[in-house]
């Protein structure tokens, strides 16, 4: 079996979906790459890429850098290709972070499908489901948090996470605001994406000690490592770090080696893929750290999140941004998620869940497609 087809889908989405204050001059477009290979025995794996701003670049690696490197390989040849696009990586390219990943799913949607499998059962089944955790945008005031947590808390949902918009005074104002509205046994967590100063992320988070917050998330760039190393040994509240670290687990590593981080984050879009989300999980595990599985912010790739998250003991909860809706595309299948707000792993054979062509047609502004010579 190998590989004789590559296609791409870039798909233009007219949503603006994160405020403009914390992305730049202009809110992102959230434009999506969609991917498919196709076998010589006729079967297809599915991925999609990120391609916020740049998705015309983002469809230019992938036939340009990335096809010439899979056409005509295995799909068993997964840890060949991910080595062999991070040597590029490193001498050529100079991949965006959310690729190569997709290529990487798509190679292991086909394999499990080859073997009759669900995805996590092809890498080895730990569990079937995990509870769910709503995670914010960025919003203006204190009440629209509120409103939110308690929206998703009466869907049944465990967990709430929130994006809070700065400056670090207002980030403690809606934490409070939250753990008052929560009650106090809800689990709640925040995630400021923050570039706070040290003495600020101390301040926060001996605050979020008091009002029993699960984790403190990304309060400075993930590359600032010394600053994460003194936050972790000031503060008891688990520190959840490296979403964003460049040289997938290579970059995690080291990260842990400095003591900066006590939870480790990843995911198939930002990781490199099912394969380097393993590593890192696989990594975190053996120093009995937990690795939560980041959402991709693509209804398809968080399945396969779903998936990985499942082959592993050490995560948690399945990450879910909300409203959920708009990050569906371009998923035909609702979320697998039950009233009591548990996300339930599918069971079809690869990763299990349809995309909707009429919507990618509809929004599609090129199809490419590279074939087998």
């Amino acid at each position: 079996m190998k590989i004789t087809s590559f296609e791409t889908w870039r798909c233009q989405r007219k949503e603006s979906l994160f405020d403009s204050s914390r992305t730049g001059r202009s809110p992102m477009n959230w434009d999506v790459v969609v991917l498919r290979l196709t076998t010589d025995t006729g079967l297809t794996g599915h991925a999609t890429a990120l391609a916020a701003r740049s998705s015309i670049v983002t469809q230019a690696y992938l036939h340009e850098n990335i096809a010439p490197v899979v056409m005509g390989r295995s799909p068993v040849e997964r840890e060949a290709i991910w080595h062999e696009l991070w040597t590029i990586d490193r001498h050529l390219t100079f991949f965006p972070i959310y690729l190569p990943g997709p290529v990487d799913v798509a190679l292991w949607d086909i394999a499990a499908q080859d073997a009759g499998l669900p995805l996590y059962q092809f890498i080895g089944a730990c569990r079937t489901s995990l509870p769910t955790y709503a995670s914010s945008l960025f919003m203006a005031k204190a009440e629209d948090y509120v409103r939110q947590l308690r929206a998703y808390k009466k869907r049944g949902f465990p967990a709430y996470k929130a994006h809070p918009p700065g400056p670090w005074r207002k980030d403690m104002e809606i934490h409070r605001a939250l753990r008052e509205a929560a009650g106090d046994d809800y689990v709640l967590m925040t995630d400021p994406v923050a570039d706070y100063s040290l003495e600020e992320a101390i301040r926060v988070g001996r605050d979020l000690e008091k009002l029993d917050y699960h984790w403190f998330e990304e309060p400075f760039r993930d590359f600032e490592l010394a600053k994460y190393a003194k936050l972790c040994a000031a503060l008891d509240i688990p520190i959840a770090g490296t979403e964003t670290t460049r040289g997938g687990p290579w970059g995690v590593a080291q990260a842990i080696a400095f003591n900066a981080v006590d939870i480790v984050r990843a995911d198939v879009s930002w990781k490199a893929g099912v394969t380097g989300t393993l590593k890192i999980a696989h990594l975190a595990e053996a120093h009995g750290m937990r690795c939560e599985i980041h959402c991709t912010t693509m209804g398809f790739m968080d399945m396969a999140n779903l998936h990985v998250s499942c082959a592993i003991k050490n995560c948690e909860y399945f990450e879910l941004l909300v409203p959920e809706e708009p990050f569906r595309f371009p998923m035909k299948d609702k979320y697998p998620i039950d009233k009591n707000g548990i996300a339930h792993v599918p069971q079809k054979p690869g990763i299990g869940v349809a995309l909707d062509w009429n919507a990618i047609d509809r929004t599609c502004a090129e199809h490419k497609i590279t074939k087998l010579k």
